[in-house]
């Protein structure tokens, strides 16, 4: 197995979790297929996948006292695919993880009474994969249901449809006429998902791509952290990365998506990666500056100020893909 130059030693990437493992030998290395395929296929079994899995109640929802069970499901579900555990081919996905995308469509129903939770069918509610009101949690559910095998194309449409004149999302709209860097992500993370698992050559397709589009360029025309009118960072908190992200934004979680969507190089890009390069440290690795896991089920074993295994992946394929881009 060869790896790249990135000055940086990849055995404390390659050296841990299945989920970091895997990715770290897809995006990092020139690792063949079949040595990809078959560390992914653990992700299931063992680490962080497993621990997941295992944590997931009957009902097919995650908890953690004192935390809304929707906020607890649908965070945890989002965790589960940055895993990049195998979602979707029967021949290929662990029994496990088609149970527990089972358990959630079957169970799962959004209920605002007596306040917005998930609860069991009888509630009558939508059906966890289709949503509720807020664009930011839509998104997130529209990214989970296209990925574990279940796009929902009346949400995708809702979403398109909320989009802000400024080419992004508010959970704040109609009252507020002003896109949210926070929502925008969420949504975008999403449409992208969805237009993977979607025919590309249905209905909806050039509707997605087109409302991608405007919402990646309410980013771009920010540099991804700025305020258009001045120029100066909208929200000191852009520039702190962190995993999970929750619904929260910030420069790293952008620039991941940037790369994932695989789009030709744009110069407003560069003060991000500067700065993305500026939070290296002296040995290679990136720090956790912020950690939004309260309502998750079970911990990540990383702690905020120390080295961070996920955030030096993600900045590390990031670096790689605008590298590659910019030749």
């Amino acid at each position: 197995m060869n790896t790249l130059d990135l000055g940086f030693d990849l055995d404390w990437l390659l050296n841990s979790d299945p989920a970091i493992r895997w990715q770290a030998l897809r995006d990092l290395t020139e690792a063949s297929p079949d040595a990809v395929a078959a560390e992914r296929a653990r992700v299931p079994r063992e680490g962080l996948g497993a621990k997941i899995l295992a944590t997931q109640e009957p009902d097919g929802s995650w908890r953690r006292p004192d935390t809304p069970v929707w906020l607890s499901t649908l965070f945890t579900m989002l965790l589960l695919r940055a895993t990049g555990v195998d979602p979707v081919e029967p021949a290929r996905t662990d029994p496990a993880v088609q149970s527990a995308v089972a358990r959630a469509e079957a169970n799962l129903r959004w209920s605002n009474e007596p306040w917005w939770d998930l609860r069991g069918p009888e509630s009558g509610g939508n059906p966890f994969f289709e949503g509720e009101e807020e664009p930011c949690i839509n998104g997130g559910v529209l990214a989970i249901g296209a990925y574990f095998g279940h796009p929902n194309e009346t949400l995708a449409r809702r979403l398109i449809h909320e989009q802000l004149d400024d080419g992004g999302w508010n959970c704040d709209a109609p009252k507020s006429k002003c896109s949210s860097f926070h929502t925008t992500i969420c949504v975008l993370e999403g449409l992208l998902e969805y237009e993977r698992a979607a025919s590309p050559t249905s209905e909806i397709a050039p509707e997605i791509a087109a409302s991608r589009r405007k919402g990646e360029e309410y980013l771009l025309k920010r540099a991804l952290f700025r305020r258009l009118s001045t120029g100066e960072i909208a929200n000191p908190e852009f520039l702190q990365l962190a995993f999970p992200p929750r619904y929260h934004y910030d420069i790293l979680r952008a620039l991941d998506y940037f790369r994932a969507a695989d789009l030709p190089p744009d110069s407003r890009l560069r003060d991000a990666i500067h700065l993305l390069e500026s939070k290296r440290q002296p040995d290679g690795r990136w720090l956790l500056d912020r950690a939004y896991d309260e309502p998750l089920a079970l911990s990540l074993g990383e702690s905020v100020g120390e080295p961070s295994r996920w955030n030096t992946l993600r900045a590390l394929r990031v670096l790689r893909w605008y590298g590659q881009q910019t030749q």
